[in-house]
Order: structure tokens, then C-alpha cells, then sequence
């Protein structure tokens, strides 16, 4: 029988703090805090409804955070 995998997971984080940051900020803070992929994206993008384990989204307006969630 195979080994489970180590899936990635979410770091112990506050995701409402980033809202309000600038995105090159919200984004060195989120790297050191441990989450393996950050992705900025523009309000109104269409995106899948995949979670992915460890990845943190900003939605981003005028370089400033309006939106965060895990996944």
C-alpha cells in the first residue's frame, strides 16, 4: 500500500488583515506567512470554483486589496 500524500495546507492567518494593503505588500506578507501561491486578480474576474490548498486570492483594485480568501 502507497503512502498518503502531504497535501499542502492553509497557514494560520488572518485573511481580513490583508484588505486595505497595497498588493506588492499584501503579497510579501502573505509569502512569509507561509502560503505557497498568491494570486492578485482584477474585481469581476471569472474564475474556477476549485479550492486549492495553501494558494491565498486578493481581488485588486487600484493596487489596493478589497477582497481575501484562501483557497
Amino acid at each position: 500500500m502507497s503512502d498518503v500524500p502531504d497535501f499542502p495546507t492553509n497557514p494560520e492567518d488572518d485573511v481580513r488583515t490583508y484588505v486595505g494593503l497595497e498588493q506588492q505588500d499584501a503579497e510579501e506578507r502573505a509569502r512569509g506567512r507561509g502560503w505557497s501561491t498568491v494570486r492578485a486578480l482584477p474585481p469581476g474576474t471569472v474564475i474556477t470554483m476549485e479550492y486549492v490548498a495553501g494558494r491565498l486570492n486578493f481581488e485588486v483594485k487600484d493596487n489596493v486589496v478589497h477582497r481575501c480568501w484562501p483557497g
